[in-house]
């Protein structure tokens, strides 16, 4: 059985690689081929021959490409991530697909790395880096203000929000309030939950994002939502970037009624992130825009990145496939599947 991997990076191929040997019996005769491109209409035929693929966040699963994959004989997707927006679930359901995905994994990593932007944009310690190393030590435009006894808002109480609620109140002294129409018992211990989406943005003097893009998800963060935050208030967003209305952002910040804002992800990274462009022009101009402000952080979808959550997403993708492959229930299946032969999911209710 042949394995095409997309998007893949050498940590990819180390951690992958290193899951397989340890994870699927080698009578299976997984024969894993790496291509650095991301998957698309344009790079489906390099999937021929695979039994099944593996691919990231900004690789293209819409119903053509699935309907090419499944004629090249392609019968599994293996998603090394939590998200699924870029797979069309109704069209994988149609052609009888196996599509399993990473629930969870290290939800502390991307839940420290939300804090580390926060403290980085609170008190500038990128000014200071870049100032100091040219022996620059004035104070002047650095000032920061004290996280303990502000309030943090939390939008999504999953496991990543929860961990990133953890560290806000019982770290920082925050006091923390959440909006999710499906409340979670975890959060309970952390923080109090406000009725509506509202409720939180007038109240929080940060509001960190920790929920999935769905149609009811996208520009969560728009012209009118925006307005509703606190004036002076910090943004964060390392969930995705459809979340955000770049647009409406731009404008909040113009008119300085938003006081910082931190991205680790942007809605039109599919076409940037996690390649080098250094050399190149970058034709997006919003997200140039968004570069010229003091008060804006841009990463490139990094928060993820450590080695535990790397392991973690490795060995979770491999044993979807080995469930595949042996044609067992797997309970990260994201679509059920006909004739009783591969797994299907029990329905899990969206989170935001």
């Amino acid at each position: 059985m042949k394995l095409a991997v997309f998007s893949a990076k050498p940590y990819d191929k180390t951690y992958l690689t290193n899951a397989c040997a340890s994870e699927i019996d080698n009578s299976a005769g997984i024969d894993i081929t790496y291509h650095e491109f991301a998957l698309s209409p344009e790079t489906v035929p390099l999937a021929a021959g695979a039994t099944a693929v593996c691919v990231f966040v900004n690789d293209s699963l819409n119903a053509d490409v699935l309907s090419s994959l499944h004629a090249s004989g392609v019968r599994a997707i293996l998603l090394r991530c939590a998200g699924y927006n870029n797979v069309d679930l109704a069209a994988a359901e149609r052609l009888g697909l196996f599509v399993a995905n990473v629930p969870s994994y290290s939800p502390e990593a991307v839940a420290e790395f939300a804090v580390a932007l926060i403290q980085t944009l609170n008190r500038n310690t990128h000014k200071a880096y870049n100032r100091t190393r040219e022996a620059n030590f004035a104070l002047d435009g650095l000032l920061g203000r004290t996280l303990h006894g502000k309030t943090v808002g939390v939008v999504g109480t999953g496991k990543i929000g929860v961990s990133f609620a953890r560290i806000m109140s019982a770290g920082f002294g925050c006091k923390v309030v959440a909006f999710d129409p499906y409340p979670n018992d975890e959060f309970k211990k952390h923080g109090a939950y406000v009725p509506e989406l509202e409720t939180l943005l007038c109240q929080a003097d940060v509001v960190s994002l920790h929920c999935p893009l769905t149609p009811q998800t996208r520009h969560l963060l728009n012209a009118e939502s925006l307005a509703q935050m606190k004036e002076g208030a910090m943004l964060v967003n390392t969930s995705r970037g459809g979340l955000i209305d770049t647009r409406a952002v731009i404008a909040a910040l113009k008119r300085r009624h938003l006081g910082g804002l931190a991205l680790d992800v942007y809605e039109g990274e599919g076409a940037l992130f996690y390649n080098d462009h250094s050399g190149t022009i970058i034709d997006d101009d919003e997200l140039m825009r968004l570069t010229t402000f003091h008060n804006v952080l841009v990463c490139g979808h990094q928060a993820f990145f450590t080695e535990e959550a790397l392991r973690e997403i490795a060995d979770c993708t491999v044993r979807n496939l080995a469930d595949f492959v042996h044609a067992r229930e797997c309970k990260n299946s994201l679509v059920p599947q006909g004739g009783g032969t591969l797994a299907s999911k029990d329905s899990v209710p969206i989170r935001i």
